[in-house]
């Protein structure tokens, strides 16, 4: 990872305001944890810190933090710092904000943070999957958790890609922790294979939000991955939202320095959701309130086996009616006691079976005992998710897990997965949260899509038939019955329907919603199957060529803009605005090699001006952004074109623009040199023009199928922070979704010579935790390797003896090897005083002066990485 190019450490902690610690630190505590939150960027954990200072005011629960980049490619509410100096400022901000609920331990593995995606495999090609895997599993052997809570791991409209991979990792970290064939070189560093027992997802159940007491009351739905579990914030006469409120305000380059208070009233305090995604625990069914995600992990069940106890229940989560299902029960004991003999049952619905013996005689501390039992699903069973609890008695008590079962017809048809989404289903087979992702498709207003459809055959026998595409009102399908030949068990075959929009009256985008349609597969020898999927409409146009070139002045001449205006009023994310205060209108038109767009806003309150070199983020006050995707066919926006154009800026008033979480974000000037930009100011708004070179794109351009959008930023205040998002083509997330931009035709332009887009330029400079001052204070107390990297071993260079003299403190350090050292000398209340970065090599005592201008030094701590990447942190007090 690139090292931190700062000017001055020393000015960003000032900045900051605090010492390293936060409150509660204890020098040389203990690394265990009892719950682990894993999340992408600083502020994923903070929609829970209601929960874990709960937790730890009722059960001493204990909790730390992993955050895998430092959020180098948010946003900045609070000065110009970018990168990994952005990067150091958000790792401050979250240290405060988690201090609050008594949060001390953060692990930041250093991964980039490229830009907002809703992309996972862009994700995974910006991190070293293996390497951030062991990471995290060095992390998870080093605290020990019962409990790992994470985001969610599918791609589920506008859920951040960063957020969907930092989750699989975690569940692929809760496996591979207790593998000792997985990252056995962490073995021999003293470290121990960990079973987790429990992992749960804040985003993997219901999606709405609920509020008041009664929240946590509420059941799981039967179609859910796990058990559902609801915290409201107020638990006697503690209001804990008010308190997480308190805490958010910290991440105020997030803008949540001025987020409002949260009420007194129980009915409007909200409550915090936990989905179980997997689990090696006991669990009470139906368990509600603030202690049922965690009995049986970290909490005792009434009545029930001792906590350590391990249940597991696993098999392949499909059954066909009238098939048998394998189905593995493992009872492990508690690592520091016995089990009494007892018997493994699976409770099941009428006329189901279940064969085999689940009896077990006693257990040693640690020992496990396996039952294989087969379950035979009746004939005519209907499809559905089926929960089967699975329950052990002893004469110690009695423990329950569940196993859910997908009851699937032999035959079915379903569409074919958007590619993101297959490669999801692809990472989760074998789970039930494979088909997590409600299916869609787009398909332009009155145009053409082809969607296809896979027939799966379950079944234990060849099958043959046909698929009926059922489509809702507005839409019509050409040929909409296709048959099927013979399919062998476990083959598919696709089928491909062209559906064609009929409605001009339909609205597009979030307005217009899911149209839901029906797949019916009817085989040759009588089974019947439905599936349900959804068609979306996304807005369309056709652009025509003007007869001369638009001059970009900010006006629309004559004969610029030949065709109809397209309406960019449409709110996508944000607070509802008044067309008075946010609507805007677009036209565009081409000529030669060059598109023109004219965006006309109405904005009635001006937002910030940033300054001409603080063009970026633009987000954070008025802007417009035009999204192109020059063949419709983009999975993620690293292939596709995205200019933004703030129509101010301070000082000599003048427009900028800049790409943005694209091909090649940057500096308008640097990354799109042949784009020209005008902007006109008028009373209760404004008019952006451009002129894009369609060569600035990436990749040549099919006139025929143009993906594009129209965004629209309104921001009415002073504070960089937006407010109402609005646009053509919207939905949740769209920045970040290509497949839901609308469609254009280029009208009687001719394909160039077909190209593919050129590798994209992702932004990867991220800070590194050896020029983290708190990371390095915190692998000090708690004896762990920097940004849970390899441990540096022999091979590191630390700090032996410091002492003061004048204006200047001299280090002593032990030099083992290659190497890169960051000192920063502190005083008696942990502020940094200064900082000096340093390469070293070869073997022997090196004395390093540091000036300190002003201060009382009271002790320098040392961060190292070796060429290989290993690091090591080191301390000592100044004399």
């Amino acid at each position: 990872m690139a090292a931190v190019r700062l000017a001055s450490v020393v000015a960003l902690v000032a900045v900051l305001g605090s010492p390293l610690a936060p409150a509660g630190a204890a020098p040389g505590s203990d690394s265990d944890l009892d719950v682990l939150f894993i999340g992408a960027h600083p502020d994923d954990e903070a929609s829970l810190l209601s929960t874990f200072g709960r937790w730890r005011h009722d059960h001493q629960i204990r909790t730390g933090v992993v955050t895998i980049t430092r959020g180098e490619g948010g946003g900045n509410a609070v000065g110009p710092e970018e990168g990994p100096a952005l990067g150091l400022l958000r790792e401050g901000e979250e240290r405060r904000a988690v201090g609050g609920p008594g949060i001390t331990d953060v692990y930041n593995l250093d991964e980039p943070d490229l830009y907002y995606t809703v992309s996972a495999p862009l994700t995974e090609q910006a991190w070293n999957h293996d390497e951030v895997l062991g990471k995290l599993v060095r992390v998870v052997r080093q605290t020990r958790p019962e409990v790992v809570i994470t985001m969610d791991p599918a791609p589920t409209p506008g859920n951040h890609g960063n957020h969907q991979y930092a989750a699989r990792l975690a569940i692929e970290a809760h496996r591979q922790a207790a593998d000792p064939a997985a990252f056995p070189e962490q073995l021999d560093e003293g470290l121990t294979t960990w079973a987790t027992r429990r992992v749960l997802s804040n985003a993997a159940g219901a999606e709405e939000e609920v509020s008041g007491p009664e929240c946590e009351q509420r059941s799981t739905p039967a179609d859910s991955p796990g058990p559902e579990y609801y915290v409201h914030g107020i638990s006697g006469e503690t209001n804990w939202e008010q308190r997480e409120r308190v805490a958010e305000r910290e991440y105020r380059s997030q803008g949540w320095a001025s987020r409002p208070d949260i009420p007194d009233d129980p009915a409007q305090v909200g409550c915090d959701h936990l989905t179980e995604i997997a689990n090696r625990a006991p669990h009470v069914p139906g368990a509600q309130g603030a202690e049922a995600p965690l009995l049986g992990a970290l909490l005792p069940v009434p009545g029930g086996l001792p906590v350590g106890t391990g249940l597991v229940a696993t098999a392949e989560p499909r059954v066909v009616p009238g098939q048998r299902a394998e189905v593995r029960v493992e009872v492990t004991a508690p690592p520091d006691a016995a089990l009494q003999a007892g018997r493994i049952e699976l409770e099941l619905p009428p006329e189901w079976e279940v064969r085999g013996d689940g009896a077990f005689g006693p257990l040693e501390p640690g020992a496990i005992a396996r039952a294989d039992l087969s379950v035979v699903v009746p004939e005519q069973h209907r499809p559905e998710r089926v929960r089967i609890p699975v329950r052990v008695e002893s004469q110690q008590g009695r423990a329950e897990a569940e196993l859910r079962l997908d009851v699937v017809p032999p035959v079915v048809a379903e569409q074919v997965p958007l590619p993101g989404v297959a490669e999801f289903q692809r990472w989760a087979s074998g789970s039930l949260l494979q088909n997590k992702v409600p299916l869609v498709q787009t398909v332009p207003a009155l145009g053409v899509q082809e969607v296809r459809a896979a027939v799966h055959n379950y079944s234990g026998r060849t099958r043959s038939g046909a698929v009926e595409f059922v489509p809702p009102p507005g839409f019509e399908v050409l040929g909409a019955v296709q048959r099927f030949g013979e399919l062998a068990p476990g083959e598919e075959a696709v089928l491909t329907f062209t559906v064609r929009s009929t409605d001009p009256e339909m609205s597009t985008g979030v307005q217009g919603g899911d149209h839901p349609y029906t797949l019916i597969t009817r085989t040759d020898d009588g089974t019947t199957a439905q599936r349900t999927a959804a068609l979306e409409l996304v807005p369309s146009t056709t652009i025509p060529q003007a007869a001369t070139p638009p001059v970009v002045d900010g006006e629309a001449g004559p004969q610029e803009y030949p065709g109809a205006p397209l309406d960019a009023s449409s709110l996508w994310e944000g607070e509802q605005c008044a067309a008075t205060d946010c609507s805007a209108t677009a036209r565009f038109s081409w000529h030669g090699g060059t598109l023109h767009a004219l965006v006309d806003v109405v904005d009635d309150q001006p937002g910030a001006l940033l300054a001409a070199d603080d063009c970026k983020r633009h987000w954070r006050t008025d802007s417009v952004e035009i999204t192109i995707d020059p063949k419709a066919d983009s999975e993620n926006t690293s292939s596709t074109f995205k200019v933004a154009v703030l129509p101010r800026t301070s000082g000599s008033g003048a427009p900028c623009y800049a790409r943005d979480a694209d091909n090649h974000q940057g500096p308008g000037a640097q990354t799109a040199p042949g784009v020209e930009i005008a902007s006109k100011p008028r009373d209760g708004g404004y008019t952006v023009e451009l002129a894009i070179p369609l060569r600035a794109l990436p990749g040549s351009v099919d006139p025929q199928r143009l993906g594009l959008n129209v965004l629209v930023y309104d921001s009415d205040t002073q504070d960089l922070t937006g407010q109402s998002r609005i646009g053509w083509s919207t939905w949740d997330g769209v920045q970040g979704d290509p497949y839901r931009w609308g469609r254009a035709v280029l009208q009687d332009r001719p394909a160039d010579e077909p190209a593919p887009p050129p590798a994209p330029v992702l932004p990867l400079d991220a800070l590194s935790s050896v020029d983290s001052p708190w990371s390095v204070a915190q692998s000090v107390r708690l004896k762990t390797s920097l940004g849970s990297a390899p441990p540096a071993g022999d091979s590191a260079t630390r700090i032996t003896s410091a002492r003061a003299q004048q204006r200047e403190v001299h280090a002593q350090l032990d030099v083992n090897g290659p190497g890169r050292a960051h000192l920063f000398v502190l005083d008696a209340n942990d502020a940094v005083l200064a900082d000096h970065r340093l390469d070293v090599d070869g073997h022997g005592e090196r004395t390093v002066r540091i000036p300190v201008l002003d201060g009382a030094p009271a002790k320098v701590l040392v961060g190292f990485a070796t060429p290989g990447g290993a690091t090591a942190a080191s301390t000592a007090d100044v004399r």
